[in-house]
């Protein structure tokens, strides 16, 4: 199947006044959170406002900085959510993209829109 990226905004709501940044993520179904690397903690002065004990892929386990609020935008989409902070680059996981209506192709190596709800993000709250 390989790897999927994608391009996402992810910008500081409490700073209105930091420009947005940018990046190139890797989408990640396997994955839960958003992670950001510690320079992007850094260029959007977050905070950390927790600690989580993460399972890393191979069984380490790892206390990470949890940072947050982050806004999250892909195309007509935007989200808020919380960051671990760990890695070398920024990593899309289930959660964000989940809260953004978001789908992976995995034959095209691409995320998108879900498609059934193109204008809006659509979600179960039951």
């Amino acid at each position: 199947m390989g790897l999927t990226y994608t391009e996402i905004v992810l910008k500081n709501p409490r700073q209105s006044d930091l420009a947005p940044i940018t990046v190139n993520a890797l989408a990640d179904t396997g994955a839960m959170h958003l992670c950001i690397p510690e320079h992007i903690m850094i260029q959007l002065k977050l905070e950390a406002i927790d600690r989580k004990e993460v399972v890393l892929a191979d069984g380490e386990r790892k206390l990470v900085p949890y940072v947050g609020p982050i806004e999250i935008r892909f195309k007509n989409r935007v989200g808020f959510v919380g960051a671990l902070v760990m890695g070398e680059m920024v990593l899309l996981g289930a959660i964000p993209m989940e809260d953004m209506d978001l789908i992976v192709i995995p034959q095209s190596k691409m995320v998108d829109i879900n498609p059934k709800s193109p204008n809006i993000a659509a979600s179960i709250a039951m």
